[in-house]
């Protein structure tokens, strides 16, 4: 007999204000995913209509006493707000119900403690979560005997939970440390990418749009890919060949998602940092999604808070196979396509050629025939769009477009 799969049983819970009931319900929606992908199992919805927080449980005592309740009754483990929480909300809270208490923070911190697999991935989750923990200490209390295991506690643990203040600030400078070291060795890499001439393109998106899908369709990479959450943390740069023969490098990114707990915006700015540099970016949207507004929203506003709102971008919007009806697209340039179709990513790569050429530089040469390296060079470095050889003069004319500051273009 097949053993049943156990879960943590969590009850959500959330407060709509007014004229916020679609916004309330993605969010609410965005939620359950959210602890699905922890490992839990959203076992209740809890929600309440008010203009503001109660200042002391956030959703009044009222509603703690339903929740108490509730929970005692469904033998829930966990609840999660959806607001976050200050330390003396989760006191608060405690004195009342007995389960553990986290917030939507907490658990996307979580996964991203799940999904880390390279050491600098490991390193910018934990950073981000003892800079969640510090200012909180004085208020677990009762909450950490009831932080064990499970949503909420993975990355740091338990012990480092309870060490004092000064370790934990020890701590966060020696992670910092580290990942200036590791920051520093990228931006080596990055910088002998940007001396090679190559077009390098940054993959951006809201999570689980198929950036990862769409890496691998276009450069065969083996990464990670599945339809949950955050699947993708850590970096990831290969190299892909568009239709002329020109070779670019595309970087997969970190997941946007709607309020991106900031430590986690500090934490991981070496890593959207690959995509800081970038000449052009792909925003990858999921065509299929109800709230497909927002993720582009909170995509195009993050870009601007991390100052790459004036990089070039074109808009790909993704599974077009879920689709009934035309993608409701509002971001131009932009492709549709399924990242599952050959013949949509073929068409892809034409459209990144187009939006590549844009911003690129006219070139003539007369290239000496003896030296067919500096062909190949231009082949693989540029858009080669014509190439004939003059016997008369034994040189080959060639025509295209590069990068603006690369070593074919004249000033």
């Amino acid at each position: 007999m097949e053993q049943e799969q156990t879960y943590e049983k969590v009850i959500i819970v959330g407060i709509e204000k007014q004229n916020e009931e679609e916004a309330f319900r993605y969010s609410f929606d965005e939620l359950e995913q959210l602890v699905e992908n922890a490992g839990g199992k959203v076992v209740a919805k809890l929600s309440q209509k008010r203009e503001r927080i109660d200042h002391k449980t956030v959703i009044g005592k009222g509603k703690v006493n339903e929740l108490k309740h509730l929970a005692d009754e469904l033998e829930a483990q966990t609840i999660v707000f959806n607001q976050e929480l200050s330390p003396s909300h989760v006191r608060n809270i405690q004195e009342e119900v007995d389960a553990k208490v986290i917030d939507r923070i907490q658990v996307i911190l979580d996964i991203f403690a799940l999904r880390a697999q390279s050491k600098e991935g490991r390193l910018q989750v934990e950073l981000a979560q003892l800079s969640y923990i510090l200012p909180r200490l004085a208020g677990q209390g009762e909450n950490m005997s009831r932080l064990g295991a499970g949503i909420g506690t993975r990355g740091p643990g338990e012990t480092k939970l309870e060490t004092d203040r000064r370790h934990i600030q020890r701590q966060m400078t020696e992670i910092r440390k580290e990942l200036k070291k590791i920051a520093a060795h990228r931006e080596r890499s990055r910088e002998q990418r940007k001396n090679s001439n190559v077009f390098q393109i940054g993959l951006i998106g809201y999570t689980n749009a198929g950036k990862s899908t769409l890496l691998n369709q276009l450069t065969q990479a083996e990464t990670y890919e599945k339809d949950q959450l955050f699947a993708t943390l850590d970096p990831l740069t290969r190299k892909s060949e568009l239709p002329s023969g020109m070779q670019i490098t595309l970087t997969d990114t970190v997941g946007f998602i709607q309020e991106l707990p900031t430590q986690l915006i500090e934490a991981f700015k070496s890593t959207l940092e690959e995509s800081k540099h970038v000449d052009m970016l792909l925003h990858v949207v999921d065509a299929s999604a109800e709230n497909i507004k927002a993720h582009e929203e909170t995509v195009m506003e993050l870009l601007d808070e991390l100052g790459m709102n004036l990089i070039p971008m074109l808009t790909v919007y993704n599974k077009k196979d879920l689709l009934e009806s035309p993608a409701r697209t509002s971001l131009f340039p932009n492709c549709t396509i399924s990242a599952r179709d050959p013949e949509d990513i073929e068409m892809l790569r034409h459209a990144i050629e187009k939006e590549i050429k844009k911003q690129m530089v006219h070139y003539q040469l007369s290239i000496p025939s003896e030296r067919g390296d500096w062909l190949v060079e231009l082949r693989q470095n540029t858009l080669l769009e014509r190439q004939l050889f003059d016997e008369d003069n034994q040189v080959y004319a060639v025509e295209g477009y590069a990068k603006k500051g690369s070593r074919w273009v004249q000033d």
